[in-house]
C-alpha cells in the first residue's frame, strides 16, 4: 500500500471551519495520532498529506486542512491554500461543527465543490460534546446527508468509511495507459534514453506504469535505449504494434523506426492518461500562432534537481523561440503552485503531471481551456516543434482529426 505512487491515490479532502475537529477526523480515520489536535483555533495552516488505505477503495491520499473561516493577513493565506487543495481533491468530507451550525462558509464550500464535479460527504463532529444535535435541521440548511460522529470517541467512523466508500469516484483514474491500444501477445517497444536525465539506478514513473500496463494486457515488451532502437528492431521476426518513447528522443527514434510501425510518446499517453488529449491537441496546434514578445507559463508539477540542460527551463524555451524565430517571455512555477492570472498568458506548458493525481491536471486543463487560452504538454510540445506530432498522434484517431483538421483549413 505504501508503494503505491501518490498521484495514483484517491484524494480525500478534510474541509470545514476552525475547530470543527477536523483534524481529530483525520487521527480517527487513519487510526494514528497524525495530526495535531487543539483546542485552539488556527492549529493546522498549511494542509497535511497522508497515504493510507480504506478497502476496498485501496490506497487513499487524506488531506487535512486549514479552517476556512480562518482570519487575518496569514488566516488569508491559509484559507487560499484550503481553495487550492481542492485543485486535487477527487472527494471532500464537510465537517461542521454542531456547536456552531451552518452558515456561509459551509454552504459556500458545498457550492464550489458542486461547481468543481467533488462529490461530498457531510460530517457533523462532536456527538460526545453536544447532546441532542438537530440533524435534520442542518441537513435541511445544506442540503446534503449529514453523518453524527464523534472523532475523540471513535464512534460513527465505521459509517464514515462506508458513507466515503459509496461516494467515492469510481473512475478518479483512468484505469488504461496503453492498454485499449494492444491486444494479447502484441510486442510494444518502450524506448528509454539514459542521459544526464535519466535517474540513477531506476526508471521514472510514466516508463514504469506503461511497462506495467502492457504486461497487464498480457502483451509483451521490449525495453531499449535510443541507441539500440535501430538494431534491436532488426532482431524481431515481426514488427511490434506500437513503439513508444522518451519525448525527448522523438527525432532519433522517429527516424530508426518505420512509417509502418505505429510511434508514439510517454508524454502522449500521459497526456490522455492524466488530461484531456483534445484540448492539449488544440493548444499544440496554437504554438504556430505565437508572436514575438508573448507570454508562456511553462508548469512543473513536481519538483527536482534541475541540471544545466533541463527540459522545463532551457530546452522548451529554447525550442519555443527557434520555432517562433524571435523571443518570448517565460514564467515557470512547480510543484502544486498555479496561478491564479492564467488569462495573462498566451500559452501554457504542462508537465506530464506523473508525480500528481489527475484531478488536478485536469483542473489545470480546464481551466485554461474554459479562458481560452491554448495549453499543451511537455512531449506534445516537444513532438510538434520537431515536425513529428502528425505521426505521434495517429494511434489516437479523434485527437488526430482534430489535428488534420487544422491542416486543412
Amino acid at each position: 500500500m505504501q508503494k503505491t505512487p501518490r498521484a495514483n491515490r484517491l484524494h480525500i479532502a478534510i474541509l470545514g471551519r476552525r475547530n470543527a475537529g477536523k483534524s481529530s477526523l483525520v487521527n480517527a480515520l487513519t487510526n494514528q495520532d497524525l495530526a495535531v489536535v487543539s483546542d485552539v483555533a488556527g492549529t493546522t495552516t498549511d494542509p497535511v498529506y497522508k497515504s493510507m488505505e480504506i478497502l476496498p477503495i485501496g490506497p487513499v491520499r487524506i488531506i487535512d486542512t486549514a479552517g476556512i473561516d480562518d482570519e487575518g493577513e496569514l488566516g488569508d493565506l491559509r484559507v487560499k491554500k484550503t481553495k487550492e487543495a481542492l485543485q486535487r481533491t477527487d472527494l471532500a468530507v464537510l465537517v461542521v461543527d454542531p456547536e456552531v451550525g451552518v452558515d456561509e462558509y459551509e454552504k459556500d464550500l458545498l457550492a464550489e465543490c458542486e461547481e468543481r464535479d467533488i462529490p461530498v460527504v457531510g460530517v457533523v463532529n462532536k456527538e460526545d460534546k453536544v447532546e441532542d444535535i438537530a440533524l435534520n435541521d442542518l441537513m435541511s440548511e445544506l442540503s446534503i446527508k449529514l453523518l453524527s460522529v464523534s472523532a475523540t470517541e471513535q464512534t460513527g467512523i465505521e459509517k464514515l468509511k462506508k458513507e466515503i466508500i459509496l461516494n467515492a469516484p469510481e473512475k478518479f483514474e483512468k484505469s488504461e495507459i496503453i492498454g485499449d491500444l494492444i491486444q494479447p501477445q502484441d510486442t510494444v517497444v518502450l524506448v528509454i534514453p539514459i542521459d544526464a536525465a535519466a535517474p540513477k539506478g531506476r526508471l521514472i514513473l510514466p516508463q514504469v506504469q506503461t511497462l506495467r500496463d502492457v504486461l497487464d494486457h498480457d502483451a509483451q515488451s521490449m525495453v531499449v535505449k535510443d541507441t539500440e532502437l535501430k538494431g534491436a528492431l532488426a532482431e524481431l521476426k515481426n514488427d511490434p504494434k506500437i513503439v513508444v518513447t522518451d519525448s525527448q528522443a522523438f527525432m532519433k527514434v522517429a527516424a530508426d523506426v518505420p512509417e509502418r510501425i505505429q510511434l508514439t510518446g510517454f508524454s502522449i499517453l500521459f497526456a490522455r492518461y492524466k488530461g484531456d488529449l483534445e484540448i492539449l491537441t488544440n493548444g499544440a496546434k496554437e504554438i504556430d500562432n505565437l508572436e514575438a514578445g508573448d507570454d508562456v507559463l511553462v508548469a512543473e508539477s513536481c519538483t527536482h534537481h534541475r541540471t544545466c540542460d533541463d527540459i522545463g527551463t532551457v530546452k522548451i524555451p529554447r525550442w519555443l523561440r527557434q520555432k517562433v524565430g524571435a523571443d518570448l517571455n517565460f514564467d515557470h512555477v512547480s510543484g502544486r503552485e498555479f496561478p491564479d492570472n492564467v488569462e495573462d498568458y498566451d500559452l501554457i506548458v504542462q508537465c506530464g503531471g506523473c508525480m500528481t493525481n489527475r484531478k488536478e491536471i485536469l483542473y489545470r486543463i480546464k481551466k485554461a481551456d474554459s479562458l481560452g487560452i491554448p495549453i499543451v504538454n511537455y512531449g506534445m510540445l516537444i513532438a510538434h516543434v520537431h515536425g513529428i506530432l502528425d505521426r505521434a498522434l495517429e494511434p489516437f484517431p479523434y485527437a488526430k482529426m482534430l489535428w488534420d483538421e487544422e491542416k486543412s483549413i
